[in-house]
């Protein structure tokens, strides 16, 4: 399960940056949609690594699980600041983890898993985290996934794939799961109010496969043949 106490770092390393709020990031109200965020925290997270060199080519990192905790919703904001840091470390995995703060009262906190993966993508060991490895003080982090599967009985919906749900890897990217939360999940829990959100990341997605949604209740399961690939869940508050 992912950690749900730990602080900005004292000492270590920590990455900020600032972006606007535009029009593509908002829904018909004008909150800042989840999916939005996901983009936002991937890309505070590759300017990161990119910066010390533990980005592409020769270092790529897929997510594994992901919470954010919405405190205050982004729904008057202008500008967004974001700093993450390393939270933890594993074999083959690192801990991130994302405070998002708005102009106009927004809150967020993130916490995620990463899978460290070589530019052949394979699995690969972390022998030393470098700069990393002061700000997670020496916290360690798990792989091991939480989420349930959905009900038997959850409603299936289509969910066709277009090619621009597909990013450089080959495989859907992540804030497309987070815009199918939106569609699916939006009427049973208020987005305009505080809530958590999960997401399991089991096995990837490729554009051609036949996609459904599992859908019930709170929990959206992305389902391939007999396989689920992802589950979503929300709690709201």
């Amino acid at each position: 399960m992912l950690d749900t106490s730990i602080p900005l770092p004292l000492g270590g390393r920590t990455y900020s940056s600032q972006r606007r709020v535009r029009l593509s990031d908002m829904d018909a109200q004008g909150r800042v949609r989840l999916d939005a965020i996901a983009r936002l925290l991937q890309d505070i997270a590759i300017d990161d690594v990119q910066e010390t060199g533990w980005g592409a080519p020769d270092h790529l990192w897929f997510v594994r699980s992901i919470r954010v905790d919405v405190l205050r919703p982004f729904l008057d904001d202008h500008e967004i600041e974001l700093t993450t840091w390393c939270s933890g470390v594993a074999a083959i995995a690192a801990g991130r983890r994302w405070s998002v703060s708005g102009d106009g009262g927004g809150s967020i906190e993130v916490d995620s898993v990463w899978i460290h993966l070589d530019a052949q993508s394979r699995p690969a060991r972390i022998e030393d985290f470098g700069v990393y490895a002061q700000a997670t003080a020496g916290r360690h982090v798990s792989t091991k996934l939480h989420l349930p599967d959905p009900p038997r009985d959850a409603e299936r919906v289509p969910w066709p794939l277009r090619a621009t749900d597909v990013d450089l890897h080959g495989h859907v990217n992540n804030a497309v799961y987070w815009q199918a939360v939106e569609d699916t999940l939006g009427d049973a829990v208020d987005l305009r109010a505080p809530l958590r959100a999960e997401l399991d990341f089991r096995e990837p997605i490729d554009l051609g496969e036949a996609l459904e949604l599992a859908v019930a209740a709170d929990m959206v399961g992305f389902v391939v043949g007999d396989g689920v690939r992802a589950v979503a869940r929300l709690d709201g508050t």
